[in-house]
């Protein structure tokens, strides 16, 4: 027997269960394929999980450190597998809950392996063995990206990914680091704060790259600060050797060759696309040479009818980028709609974080533009005060011909919430003007978005120019 479908979609990540539920609301018949967890890496093994833990290593921070404040925790422990049931808890809420509105929208969900056997149809070996097979009008293949290994590196016992070392239950005494890009950096930052020893060891000239050094140099200094992190950059690993209880990582630096031991190491390189196993070329769809699958602005593929959203697509990883993605793909199904890649914000939630959405200012000066930019500090915010964390800055990279924003900057507290309101002034082409007649209440960090605007202005109040 062969089911017909109006619309498959293959993986329930961020960018596959959003599109499903938007193409539903369009009234179409959708059926999702999904051979692991609902939600995805995202809900399951990475955005969510890794933010939890992020927010338990805050918390456990100021807990021991609360003393300029007068508070006092001199008994402050930590109970990883406590941690551990906390942070599942919230994972198994978001994924039922995605459960529930992928049936509340009348999506039908088959669990199990898609592959495509002809232009559009697509076999489903599900969980209990079986293999049923699809026809499909239009498809959307969302199955996301898994975690890059190295040679001489292979996985085992403590040779560790991403996914595994956001489900430790105990916190290892030492860590060895292969990548500080933001996934090296969270997870460092993360158990470095729950006690851990950390070494980052970075094949580039600095951390997190593709971020300001202006940024990066607040990360350095908090990760300094703990004072059990040790970062070593322009460092190619060669190989690593599992011992009984530790492992070690043989490195070079120009030519030197280094050594350092751990209780185990992460590998935080990268993500490569879950596209090796589709069988694309039964839909003779193109894909670049790392597999990725080249899409337009449409979200669509070479292919009539096929589209594909999501980490399987080259550009940034992202969980809101897929969900973006997601609904465009959706919206074209029997209509239009395109994607401004330029208005995703990128985040990483390092200590302090770090956001940025548009065009920075080198980047404006070689597009063109008569670019300016401005920065306020947190230190003269009142409200950060009052969270005693004052490292950091809104940063306005501005058009001196229209006063319009080309892209902002920020690096400090709560910089993943606030980079919204700017994303929203680059998407609407909005001016500094227009930002510095937004009324913000105060004390709020939000000010310091009105303050920069009002800096590029001229006449900011609370800085001298």
């Amino acid at each position: 027997m062969v089911e017909k479908c109006e619309v498959v979609i293959i993986g329930t990540g961020p960018g596959g269960y959003v599109a499903a539920i938007r193409a539903a609301q369009h009234g179409k018949q959708v059926t999702v394929i999904e051979k692991a967890a609902v939600g995805g890496t995202c809900l399951n093994v990475g955005c969510i999980p890794s933010k939890a833990l992020i927010t338990a290593g805050h918390h456990f921070q100021n807990m021991k450190h609360g003393g300029k404040m007068g508070l006092h925790a001199e008994s402050a422990y930590v109970n990883m597998q406590e941690v551990q049931t906390w942070k599942q808890g919230i994972v198994t809420q978001l994924t039922q809950g995605v459960k529930y509105l992928l049936k509340g929208n009348g999506v039908e969900t088959i669990e199990g392996t898609a592959k495509f056997s002809g232009p559009n149809t697509i076999d489903v070996t599900q969980t209990n063995g079986d293999v049923k097979s699809l026809t499909f009008e239009h498809c959307i293949i969302a199955t996301g990206s898994r975690p890059i290994d190295l040679p001489g590196l292979p996985w085992g016992q403590r040779i560790l990914s991403s996914t595994e070392a956001l489900a430790l239950n105990e916190i290892p005494e030492k860590i060895a680091i292969v990548g500080g890009g933001y996934i090296g950096i969270e997870l460092g930052t993360v158990y470095a704060q729950l006690g851990s020893h950390v070494t980052i060891i970075e094949g580039t000239a600095s951390l997190l790259p593709g971020f300001e050094q202006s940024m990066v140099t607040l990360v350095e200094n908090k990760l300094n600060k703990l004072g059990n992190i040790d970062i070593y950059t322009n460092a190619k690993v060669q190989k690593a050797t599992e011992q009984e209880d530790t492992v070690t990582l043989q490195f070079q630096i120009g030519g030197k060759t280094h050594e350092t031991e751990a209780t185990v190491a992460f590998i935080t390189v990268g993500r490569k696309p879950n596209t090796d196993h589709l069988g694309l070329g039964k839909i003779e769809v193109d894909v670049d040479d790392r597999g990725f699958i080249l899409i337009n602005e449409r979200c669509a593929t070479s292919q009539s009818g096929i589209f594909a959203v999501g980490d399987v697509c080259d550009g940034p990883a992202l969980a809101h980028r897929a969900s973006f993605q997601g609904k465009v793909a959706a919206d074209n199904i029997g209509g239009h709609d395109v994607i401004d890649e330029q208005v995703i914000p990128s985040v990483v939630f390092s200590d302090p974080e770090l956001a940025s959405v548009g065009l920075s200012f080198d980047q404006a000066k070689k597009q063109g533009y008569q670019a300016a930019k401005t920065s306020f500090p947190f230190a003269a915010n009142g409200r950060a005060m009052t969270f005693n964390d004052t490292d950091g800055f809104v940063q306005l990279v501005v058009d001196e011909n229209d006063g319009s924003i080309l892209g902002a900057q920020i690096a400090g507290p709560s910089a993943s919430e606030l980079i919204n309101e700017l994303t929203l002034a680059v998407q609407s082409q909005l001016t500094i003007e227009d930002l510095s007649l937004v009324v913000h209440f105060h004390p709020s960090l939000g000010e310091s978005i009105m303050e920069a605007a009002e800096l590029a202005m001229g006449h900011p109040i609370h800085m001298l120019k």
